[in-house]
């Protein structure tokens, strides 16, 4: 057994740092072949610096071997040191057997760079080199997928296909139900999700957002409910299939897959706000705020959850509580216009005016051009006898909405009683 051979048993049986003595041991009387068969087990483990400086060191002795600069490019990637990977391979020349592969990873290297157009145009250099490399037909597909033109996307995915159904580990029709997805061809998208014969999650996920956008909830239940029966704790997989309940009306099915959801995971503060909208729809208030309530706890500022709780306790008058909920997400640092709207009209209903006052001030920078705002704030002035800010603010409301003759002919009263 080699002294190379030795050194990769012992990074097998997880004896990296022996392996790496080995092998630092023997680069010192290894000749070129071998110096290179240890740089790309250096770059194989990670040890970028050990392998780069090999190659430069063979590089010099063989400048025109295309396989170190290419080895080498790798670790300029990895490194990412993108500008040293770019200049390298433009060392390589067109006449060279590596020259395709240089142009794919410029291609790459300038697509991460945001340039796209670049990248485009080192493809299909490559391409009119060797028109039938489905690789470089992939990246095509890749690269278009990532810009957004979905149908040139699909173009290139399905040439791959017709030769491949993977590259790179990558399964192409997943690519092609993405792409047909994305470009909003949804029935098309399923005919490649269905050809998979055992799905990933993953995949049977994305299955399911693709039938439920072909408006096939019948399919994209059968998605979700399989992709649970793979892993139940696929947490985003409860949040559709709970959803597309509700959309159908199955109210108890839905609320069902939440409460399920939530067993598996308590920090999901959308489950949370899910379950506490359907126990609504259910008539039980009393399990909705609570549900509501720990959406809330998860994130203070869960904006869309603290309204709807809002709601719940207006309808039973729970004013009080209105007032400590929002003092509550304030002092967390929330901020948030419609908070001391609500603040205010709470602190009306118990009376607390002067508090009133305050939180419909702190409102007004932000809602001074919302005429429901101007409006309800407008009265409450004129309420409290401010009739010289009630008139600029009505004035104001007038401005949005000057069809309202009854605050039209409100603000002429109140101008009247203060000459």
């Amino acid at each position: 057994m080699n002294t190379i051979q030795q050194a990769i048993e012992l990074a097998e049986k997880n004896e990296t740092e022996k392996a790496l003595a080995l092998l630092s041991d023997y680069q010192k009387n290894a000749d070129d072949d071998s110096l290179f068969q240890i740089a790309e087990l250096y770059l194989q483990w990670g040890f970028l610096i050990e392998s780069r400086t090999i190659l430069e060191q063979l590089i010099e002795k063989y400048p025109e071997e295309t396989s170190l600069k290419l080895t080498l490019s790798d670790i300029f990637i990895e490194s990412e040191e993108d500008e040293l990977a770019i200049t390298i391979l433009n060392e390589i020349p067109e006449e060279d057997e590596g020259y395709i592969q240089a142009l794919i990873q410029l291609a790459d290297l300038y697509q991460a760079q945001g340039l796209f157009e670049v990248s485009e145009q080192k493809l299909l250099e490559a391409k009119h080199i060797d028109p039938q490399e489905s690789v470089i037909d992939f990246a095509l597909g890749e690269l278009f997928f990532s810009i957004g033109e979905y149908l040139k996307a699909i173009n290139y995915y399905e040439r791959v296909y017709a030769k491949a159904k993977e590259i790179g580990n990558v399964a192409i029709e997943d690519r092609l139900g993405e792409a047909y997805a994305a470009a909003g061809e949804y029935e098309k998208a399923l005919e490649f999700y269905k050809e998979e014969e055992d799905p990933e999650p993953d995949n049977l996920f994305k299955y399911g957002i693709t039938a439920h956008q072909a408006d096939r909830n019948d399919i994209a239940i059968k998605a979700w409910e399989h992709v649970l029966e793979i892993d139940q704790d696929y947490y985003a997989a409860y949040t559709q299939l709970a959803n597309v309940y509700k959309e159908q009306g199955t109210l108890e099915e839905a609320y069902k897959v939440a409460e399920q959801g939530l067993e598996r995971d308590s920090y999901q503060k959308e489950l949370y706000f899910l379950a506490g909208d359907i126990a609504h729809q259910l008539g039980r208030n009393a399990e909705s705020e609570e549900y509501v309530r720990q959406a809330i706890a998860l994130e203070p500022d869960y904006k869309e959850a603290v309204l709807f709780l809002i709601e719940l306790l207006k309808a039973r008058e729970a004013f009080d509580e209105i007032v400590e909920l929002i003092q509550s997400i304030k002092n967390s640092g929330a901020e948030d216009a419609l908070y001391d709207w609500e603040l205010a009209k709470a602190y009306v209903e118990i009376e607390s005016f002067g508090d009133a006052l305050n939180s419909y001030q702190e409102a007004y920078t932000s809602l001074q051009h919302d005429s429901d705002f101007l409006k309800e704030y407008g009265y409450f002035l004129t309420e409290e006898g401010r009739l010289q800010e009630a008139i600029p603010v009505l004035k104001a409301y007038l401005g949005q909405q000057p069809i309202d003759e009854d605050v039209r002919e409100h603000v002429e009263r109140l101008e009247q009683d203060l000459l």
